[in-house]
């Protein structure tokens, strides 16, 4: 498996990882006037100010991107990603000076380590001073830390996650890469369908959440039910150098879910946080609404779903 990409111009990630609590957050930096916007697919996702990423809202993009453990009490790691922008001038402009937007995802990872513990303010500074502009860590660091797949027979006969990063160069000179933290209830599978992470059974072999699911009773015990899905999500940041518009991050946003759909089974469920991210710095106007803007982005979402789902399972193969 050969190294991917380094990341697109102007952007860098950064993580911050406590190994022992199971817990960490990544950021995303992109270049100043970057363009973006987000795709909420899962039914129980834990977010901060993604409406500014909607194609109705006013702002043209965010300041930074947050994945990060901790569930909801993670959502606090934000206020250190703001304030580390602010400190370098970078935010959107208003009459009282910049301010920082720093839309966050998280995942659950309050039951694989100390619960207690969870990314706050410093670890959110400490992921943007450690950010930069190069193929990321990989496997059970950052956001990815506390990650498990396939939990339907539960944690504790889950397979382990973690971030995972993929790049494509375009014929045209763009770059289009994603990093993901894979945290799902489904399991992940490879391009052949082949598992590579999913629940175990006895004898440790991989099992198919799928086919499992099918020969459950319809309504489980409570305790047996919160214990298969508590806490479960995939998230993903695509980055593109290309030029995009808002709504056009939005249309790629979207499109890159797919992979999501690829790489998971079962995705999208009520119990998994999924969101996908789009950012694109390209500087170039981008082109004028017509057929061949409409190819231009069927062409780049095809592409970021294929980013997605090798991210996806870069991530379990790295972790494991």
């Amino acid at each position: 498996m050969t190294d991917p990409l380094p990341l697109p111009d102007g952007f860098q990630i950064g993580h911050w990882t406590d190994a022992r609590a199971r817990t960490g957050c990544t950021v995303v930096i992109p270049a100043p006037g970057t363009r973006g916007s987000v795709d909420v697919r899962g039914g129980g996702t834990g977010t901060r100010e993604i409406e500014p990423l909607s194609p109705l809202a006013n702002a043209e993009g965010p300041t930074a991107v947050l994945l990060t453990g901790g569930s909801a009490f993670g959502l606090g790691a934000a206020d250190g990603v703001a304030l580390w922008l602010e400190e370098r001038g970078l935010g959107r402009p208003t009459p009282a000076g910049m301010v920082p937007l720093v839309p966050t995802a998280v995942v659950f990872d309050l039951v694989e380590g100390d619960a207690g513990t969870r990314p706050g303010p410093d670890a959110g500074y400490a992921a943007c001073e450690s950010a930069a502009a190069a193929v990321p860590e990989r496997g059970p660091v950052g956001a990815g830390t506390g990650a498990a797949v396939g939990k339907v027979l539960g944690h504790d006969r889950a397979t382990r996650g973690g971030v995972g990063y993929a790049t494509t160069a375009l014929r045209s000179g763009e770059i289009v890469a994603a990093i993901a933290i894979a945290n799902a209830f489904g399991d992940v599978v490879g391009e052949d369908g082949e598992l590579l992470g999913a629940p175990r059974g006895e004898r440790g072999e991989l099992l198919r959440t799928a086919e499992l699911v099918a020969e459950m009773p319809q309504r489980p015990e409570l305790p047996h039910l919160s214990a298969r899905t508590a806490g479960n999500t995939t998230l993903a940041c695509v980055c593109t150098d290309a030029s995009l518009d808002k709504r056009s991050c939005a249309i790629i946003a979207r499109m890159a879910s797919a992979g999501i759909a690829r790489a998971v089974n079962p995705a999208f469920t009520p119990v998994d946080g999924d969101v996908v991210f789009c950012l694109a710095s390209g500087s170039e106007p981008p082109a004028p609404p017509g057929l061949a803007a409409s190819w231009a982005l069927t062409m780049l979402g095809t592409v970021a779903a294929t980013v997605t789902a090798a991210a996806i399972r870069d991530a379990v193969r790295r972790a494991n």
